[in-house]
């Protein structure tokens, strides 16, 4: 696991450090003796190849019976050692795809590709692009790990697949709603908006007139997941009408530094009462998504200048600098929200100042933080026992009722648990996954995180508004037996994922959004195909450039009449 590592007197201890295996003296000789001994033959047998090859296999076969005795027990060893290493790793895999195919490729569905909400309840049939998008970034994050193993029993497909299907069920439902983006772009109010949630049956929208679809964060998270998965291989994108459209989903959030939201909770300001305002977490998903976006090529290595989507470069000044103000504050009505914690961390990170950073976590942990996860933000009313939910939105001081007993939601530990990943705090890492491991629950498809949020009993309100915290809170009642929430499910399972290390960092984040922007790979503007992955899948951030010497100027003018530049010595 990620917080233990052997050590030699084969005690464990917690530490990020590992030693590479060195050769064995006897092995440096033997690959001292064989060049030696190359060398040598090749002055005897300069005029002869074939008998200089033949002395070289006389000489390796000698060099061999002599040296097999002293290493042959430490060849053995270290056979015995990978062996055991990738037969480890193929029943680590093997347990986690039937894990996830039970507890979330199963409930794709079929015609759309998007995902449920929950499982097993009554709202089966809709579908949220956000949570669909992080359903299919958890499957996207198991296919990273088959890519490092060479017989995969075809898994690396499927699970590439089932996240292309997804990906590309949420444009489909977009693509059907291309006039609201258009009138969004004259007028950005909440009609024109762009829908969130769809029936994941038939990809029709939803039609929720007290529903706030205007959600600048989730455009946002969606473009940063495709530009993550493209380029870690598979194709999403498949033609100029759907390069058109995600050219029109960048316009759509260019303006978020001005545009009011409903932001990540889909209600708006704090007092629910239909008002939107700007939220930093929606700004700093835009900030990264244009980031993300900027000169990305929508077909990978296959594509060219059409396929290439551009960023207004101002627009994404005007959402940084707006992004940096705002911190460490939510919005004007809220003083802080736990929907930062996906903008300053995974996976935006669109935040790299240190002290700003450190701000914004403090002040969720200090104000939000409980034993059983995190308040979405301070008097939240949301799935309440004291919430009216015969009306759609809340009286003036109706979110007094809700002061000290807000609900409390497990999946943000799991945002914890990354981000600590991400930031080598294995400390903390560990605290957080003990924290989680608490709230886990056995079934027939495996530990899972099946909690959407705990509450206090309605009998001991007033005990928890005197003594925060002192209070035992329950799981949310309406989830059946065996019913699980997917977009937390789907994080837990990232989060195993990393744990056990059969995932690291950098194939969760392919573009390198976690690094300082002045370190990240810059992408190639010359739209060539002459990039071949390393052996752990990642493409190498080396151009190679190739100049043309002609011998006179008489050449170099043939050279030009076809086209050819080149140079003379």
């Amino acid at each position: 696991m990620l917080f233990e590592t052997s050590t030699v007197d084969g005690s464990s201890k917690n530490s990020t450090n590992s030693c590479a295996v060195r050769p064995s003296i006897s092995e440096i000789n033997y690959i001292n003796y064989i060049n030696s001994t190359r060398i040598g033959l090749a002055k005897q047998n300069q005029g002869n190849p074939d008998d200089f090859n033949e002395s070289l296999n006389k000489s390796t076969n000698f060099a061999n019976l002599t040296s097999n005795s002293s290493i042959s027990d430490n060849n053995e060893s270290s056979i015995q050692n990978e062996s055991m290493k990738l037969r480890n790793l193929y029943d680590t895999l093997d347990q986690y795809y039937k894990q996830i195919y039970r507890n979330i490729i199963q409930y794709q569905s079929p015609t759309t590709g998007l995902f449920p909400v929950f499982t097993d309840c009554k709202t089966s049939n809709v579908g949220h692009v956000r949570d669909t998008t992080y359903c299919a970034k958890s499957v996207w994050a198991l296919r990273q790990c088959y890519i490092k193993v060479d017989s995969d029993n075809g898994r690396t497909h499927l699970l590439g697949q089932v996240a292309v299907k997804a990906m590309r069920g949420i444009l489909f439902c977009w693509m059907r709603q291309a006039f609201k983006l258009e009138k969004y772009k004259l007028n950005q109010s909440t009609e024109n908006a762009l829908h969130t949630q769809f029936d994941i049956i038939t990809g029709d929208e939803i039609n929720d007139p007290y529903y706030g679809h205007l959600q600048i964060d989730c455009i946002s998270l969606y473009l940063v997941t495709l530009a993550q998965m493209i380029t870690s291989g598979l194709q999403i994108i498949f033609s100029t009408d759907e390069v058109n459209f995600i050219q029109g989903l960048v316009f759509y959030i260019e303006r978020a530094y001005r545009t009011p939201d409903y932001g990540m909770f889909e209600r708006g300001t704090k007092y629910n009462n239909n008002e939107c305002e700007l939220n930093a977490s929606s700004i700093g998903m835009a900030k990264a998504a244009l980031e993300s976006m900027n000169g990305f090529n929508l077909y990978g290595d296959n594509g060219c200048s059409w396929s290439v989507v551009y960023v207004d470069i101002d627009a994404h000044n005007r959402n940084r600098t707006t992004l940096e103000t705002l911190l460490p504050r939510e919005s004007s009505s809220k003083n802080t929200s736990v929907a930062l914690l996906s903008t300053i961390g995974f996976p935006a990170f669109a935040v790299h100042d240190p002290s700003l950073i450190s701000k914004t976590v403090n002040k969720c942990l200090r104000r939000l933080k409980g034993n059983y996860g995190f308040k979405r933000f301070l008097r939240d009313g949301a799935n309440h026992l004291l919430e009216d939910t015969t009306k759609p939105f809340y009286e003036a001081s109706e979110v007094k009722n809700f002061d000290g007993v807000e609900n409390e939601y497990p999946i943000f530990f799991c945002y914890m648990l990354i981000n600590a990943i991400f930031s080598n705090n294995l400390e903390e890492a560990k605290k957080y996954y003990n924290s989680i491991q608490r709230l886990l629950r056995n079934t027939n498809k495996g530990p899972i995180l099946p909690y959407y949020y705990y509450y206090v009993p309605l009998e001991y309100l007033e005990f928890e508004r005197s003594n925060p915290g002192s209070q035992e809170k329950v799981p949310s009642p309406e989830l059946e037996k065996n019913s699980s929430h997917l977009w937390s499910q789907s994080l837990w399972f990232i989060c195993q994922l990393l744990v056990e290390k059969v995932l690291l960092i950098q194939d969760l984040d392919p573009i390198r959004r976690y690094l300082q922007p002045s370190e990240r790979p810059r992408q190639s503007k010359r739209y060539s195909t002459f990039k071949v992955p390393n052996r752990n899948g990642f493409y190498s951030d080396l151009t190679v450039h190739i100049c043309c010497i002609a011998e006179s100027v008489r050449l170099q003018q043939m050279l030009a009449n076809y086209g050819i530049q080149s140079q003379t010595p």
